[in-house]
C-alpha cells in the first residue's frame, strides 16, 4: 500500500515533521491500548525518537526552531505513555 502522505526528499524539515507526525499517532496508539490494559512493545521507539532528535539538530537554526512544538508534544506523549505504563498493575 503506498505511503498516503508522501513526502519530497528534498526538505529534510518536512520529513522530519512527518516522522514527528507519524510518531506522535503510535505514541497515542500505545496510550490507548495501556488503558484498555493490552501489553504494548515499544522496541524501537527511543531509536525512532533519537533519528528524529539528531535530524532537527542537523536542520539550520529557524527550521530547527519551528519543529520545537512538535517534539515539546512528543515529550508529553512520551511522559504521558511512561505515566501509563508505571501506573499498570504488574
Amino acid at each position: 500500500m503506498p505511503d498516503p502522505t508522501p513526502v519530497p526528499n528534498d526538505d529534510p524539515a518536512t520529513a522530519l515533521c512527518a516522522g514527528a507526525r507519524d510518531l506522535h499517532g503510535l505514541l497515542r496508539v500505545a496510550q490507548a491500548l495501556v488503558r484498555e490494559g493490552r501489553a504494548v512493545e515499544l522496541a524501537g521507539l527511543e531509536e525512532q525518537v533519537g533519528r528524529l532528535c539528531a535530524g532537527v539538530l542537523d536542520l539550520p537554526t529557524e527550521p530547527g526552531r519551528r519543529l520545537r512544538p512538535d517534539l515539546i508534544t512528543l515529550l508529553v506523549e512520551l511522559e504521558a505513555l511512561a505515566v501509563l505504563v508505571r501506573a499498570r498493575p504488574t
